[in-house]
């Protein structure tokens, strides 16, 4: 079996870039998302371009039964993954004064719980191995809140801070943990062109032993 890289949260922008970048790097590639048909266009894509195994896979990121099968089955059928992205964002607007206490709660679940779960389930085959890259994706909020977007800016920091204390547990077990804080929106063409943001989380994952980043802001 190849290596693997996993996305969770894949789409059309950052998710199947990144998906793209680490298949021309030589890895086999598993996309997840809700709707797994959504992404066959991007599997088909990848194995066209780069001759790599793509597969799509239906997940829930909400829904830790359903991660724990993802992480199973891609094992299963492509081996463990030594590359996990999440690339998740439940991303209501509302100020905080005006977002339901319920619906904190499922964003908070969806962006930050569920890379929780992920790095979790990804850490023991990587120590095992002795490396392995678990990275997320961050955004801007996490330094500069926006009052019209007050959960998802604070679910973007708590994700930063889960970075940092992932980073200090696993990291002496050669497991680069790390964020890729975006600043802009993305727009293809631009300097957010998914494919340039893409290349930031092979260089992290490329990065030695001792020499780790925990974050870098793409802006």
């Amino acid at each position: 079996m190849s290596q693997v890289c996993l996305v969770v949260g894949a789409g059309p922008g950052i998710g199947s870039a990144v998906g793209m970048a680490f298949a021309k790097e030589g890895y086999g590639v598993a996309l997840a998302a809700r709707n797994a048909a959504r992404l066959q266009p991007h599997c088909d894509e990848i194995r066209r371009v780069t001759g790599r195994a793509a597969r799509a896979y239906a997940a829930d990121a909400a829904d830790e039964t359903s991660l724990r099968a993802l992480f199973q089955q891609v094992t299963a059928e492509l081996g463990a993954p030594e590359v996990v992205i999440y690339n998740v964002a439940s991303a209501h607007k509302g100020r905080a004064t005006a977002v339901p206490p319920q619906q904190w709660v499922e964003d908070f679940h969806i962006n930050v719980v569920g890379a929780l779960v992920c790095a979790q389930l990804a850490a023991p085959a990587m120590r095992e191995q002795g490396h392995g890259t678990i990275l997320f994706t961050g955004g801007g909020f996490a330094h500069e809140p926006s009052a019209p977007y007050a959960s998802l800016s604070a679910d973007k920091a708590a994700l930063r801070s889960l970075t940092y204390s992932l980073a200090q547990e696993l990291g002496g077990h050669g497991i680069h943990v790390a964020t890729v804080t975006v600043y802009g929106f993305l727009q293809v063409g631009t300097h957010f062109d998914p494919e340039r943001i893409a290349a930031t989380y092979v260089r992290l994952h490329h990065q030695p032993r001792g020499k780790f980043e925990i974050e870098v802001i793409y802006k």
